[in-house]
């Protein structure tokens, strides 16, 4: 069964490291392995809701979701979309990208380079807004119950992400404004990129939150008539057999699907240029990591078990968030890839061992309650 679910990944694993040692080498090694991981752990939530809502869907449309969706998400959003960032950002066309990469790879480390400052406001924005969303929510299980509870009360006020990751670019252009003119104003210049380029990746997530809440809305309608028929068939005593979903609701849940991939992908194609600018070492790494997350969709989904570990989803928030803050940083600072690769791993790793603890209170106190779990393992 886990052989079969995950055999595709652990070839591709195979062939992705050995081609990344004969590429760069054992540092490449590692950090395409760096990579890998914090894809799948970037984007394991992501496979929770995959899970939930394709078990939902017909087996038509799970098998067009597991075809067409993964050729889109995993070629289109973890491979293309990396040379379409650097060729944007680098004024290249994508097949000038591809071929600079390769031919001359000093020429495009400098380019890149000088692009950095644009790519990392753009991208610290775009998770910035994904972590704040996901902290000033109030939820039933909490991790971190010492920070998140009050902040959940203070997500009540309307707009509190938007302005903090507003306030945030403004503190962060001006400071590199300022120190660009202490320094001879090189890069004064870039300042109003690097602001112009923050302000995208704000309404960049706003647009993908805005389809993202269009489809649930839709979905939220079809389960709210799903639910009354069951109902009806209760109060006439007819028998109502689970019905997958097919036709029109399951192509909306179809391009939702999709919208979520393509948020969850964005974070990590983002995420990976705060760890590596060579495009190589970037789809090696996020393809194997886009692979486990296919496979780990289609497990959840015939295993039927999505809330074991409860904790991995903040866990990977907290990671996103830790992200961002390091790609406003780099903006200005050097920081070493393998620092930080090594935080987000840090935080997946603490968020699974609080939720082993918390499922091991649970089963110790037979019928433990969710208050009494976060109490034992909550960090």
């Amino acid at each position: 069964m886990l052989l079969k679910t995950f055999g595709w990944s652990f070839a591709v694993t195979a062939l992705g490291l050995v081609a990344a040692v004969f590429y760069g080498g054992w540092e490449a090694f590692g950090v395409v392995a760096i990579l890998a991981v914090l894809e799948i752990s970037l984007s394991f939530d992501n496979a929770v809701v995959n899970a939930g809502i394709l078990k939902k869907m017909n087996a038509f449309w799970q098998k067009i979701f597991l075809t067409v969706g993964v050729l889109i998400a995993v070629f289109g959003m973890r491979l293309v979309f990396p040379v379409v960032i650097v060729a944007i950002t680098a004024k290249l066309s994508p097949v000038d990208a591809v071929h600079l990469a390769f031919a001359d790879k000093d020429r495009y480390q400098q380019l890149v380079t000088d692009a950095h400052p644009a790519i990392a406001a753009f991208g610290g924005m775009f998770l910035l807004m994904i972590f704040l969303d996901f902290i000033f929510e109030d939820r039933d299980i909490q991790w971190l119950r010492w920070i998140e509870r009050p902040l959940a009360k203070l997500g009540k006020v309307d707009m509190l992400a938007v302005c903090i990751s507003l306030i945030v670019l403004l503190i962060t252009s001006f400071t590199f404004a300022t120190h660009a003119h202490q320094h001879g104003g090189a890069h004064a210049d870039k300042a109003q990129t690097v602001l112009i380029a923050g302000i995208a990746g704000l309404i960049t997530y706003m647009i993908v939150g805005g389809l993202s809440g269009y489809f649930e809305d839709r979905l939220e309608e079809e389960e709210e008539r799903e639910h009354e028929e069951e109902e009806e068939a209760a109060r006439t005593g007819k028998q109502k057999s689970a019905v997958l979903l097919a036709g029109q609701a399951a192509f909306f849940m179809f391009l939702y699907l999709e919208v979520l991939d393509a948020s969850f992908s964005f974070d990590g194609v983002i995420g990976a240029f705060a760890i590596t600018n060579d495009i190589v070492m970037m789809a090696l790494g996020l393809g194997i990591g886009a692979m486990y997350v296919r496979s780990l969709t289609v497990y959840l989904v015939r295993q039927g078990t999505l809330d074991d570990y409860v904790y991995l989803e903040h866990g990977a928030h907290y990671a996103i968030g830790a992200l961002a803050v390091i790609l406003m940083v780099t903006i200005q600072y050097e920081i070493n890839e393998v620092i930080t690769g090594l935080v987000g791993v840090v935080l997946i790793a603490l968020s699974f061992w609080s939720s082993v603890r918390r499922n091991r209170a649970l089963a110790a106190s037979g019928e433990g309650t969710d208050e009494k779990a976060e109490v034992s393992s909550g960090v």
